[in-house]
């Protein structure tokens, strides 16, 4: 954002990385697909890179109200400094708290999550889905990520962008608004067990390999760690991949 600001140009967005986008091996798999969809649709944005902080959302939802504000005003101060009005990320606790959370310590962006702008790319034709893909006919099922579904109301948008990769679209019993949570929201992926005979994500595999699907779609990178986990403890043969990870393999992009 520095060199394209240095340029005297504006980005048409701002892609917001995250931290697990930017540090985590599996996550970046999913940055560099979002970052390809984006240059294949000629989409001019930008990346804070080494100004992009933590949101601040497992502060918050730790406890820790005074480090939460700190990040966010140091983020907003960032943001505004580069004039910026529209954010895209891949993450939905980032997008929650940037769209929620955010103007009321002074922050107000147009926020939108990259299945909702995928699935508004391929409606406008600007991503041209291949014929007989490598998902065409394929079981896929939707893990639905808590803050993206219960917190935002977001659920067709990812089942409409699998729908159009014309792949056989499975639910699993708890879906939508009676989705289960992967484990990891709430601060809990950063948090010692608690007593109990079962971890969530272990629940939630079961749902995974009783919908028969071959491929689990997600669009959290905490989901997706939690779901791979609960897939590898029961050596399944189940890919859990995101929704931009599907389109880029569809469309060899």
């Amino acid at each position: 954002m520095a060199e394209m600001m240095a340029a005297g140009k504006q980005p048409e967005l701002l892609f917001w990385v995250g931290c697990a986008g930017s540090f985590d091996d599996r996550a970046k798999k999913i940055t560099r697909s979002l970052a390809k969809i984006l240059h294949a649709c000629e989409i001019e944005f930008a990346i804070l890179g080494q100004e992009e902080a933590c949101t601040g959302d497992p502060a918050r939802r730790a406890g820790n109200e005074y480090l939460f504000q700190m990040m966010a005003l140091q983020n907003i101060a960032t943001l505004d400094n580069y004039g910026i009005k529209k954010i895209v990320t891949a993450c939905p606790h980032c997008f929650n708290t940037l769209k929620n959370e955010y103007p009321e310590l002074g922050g107000n962006y147009e926020v939108i999550h990259h299945t909702r702008l995928i699935q508004d790319l391929i409606l406008e034709g600007r991503i041209k889905m291949k014929e007989g893909g490598s998902f065409k006919g394929k079981k896929i099922t939707y893990h639905d990520s808590c803050y993206l579904g219960r917190a935002n109301g977001i659920y067709e948008a990812p089942r409409a962008v699998l729908e159009a990769l014309d792949a056989d679209l499975v639910e699993m019993k708890r879906c939508k608004t009676k989705g289960l949570c992967c484990g990891a929201g709430g601060a809990q992926m950063f948090k010692e067990e608690e007593k109990g005979s079962l971890r969530i994500n272990q629940e939630r595999t079961k749902d995974m390999i009783e919908s028969k699907a071959e491929v689990v779609a997600a669009a959290c990178p905490f989901c997706m760690t939690m779901l791979s986990d609960g897939l590898k403890e029961k050596e399944s043969n189940v890919k859990v991949l995101d929704i931009a990870e599907l389109i880029v393999q569809q469309n060899e992009l």
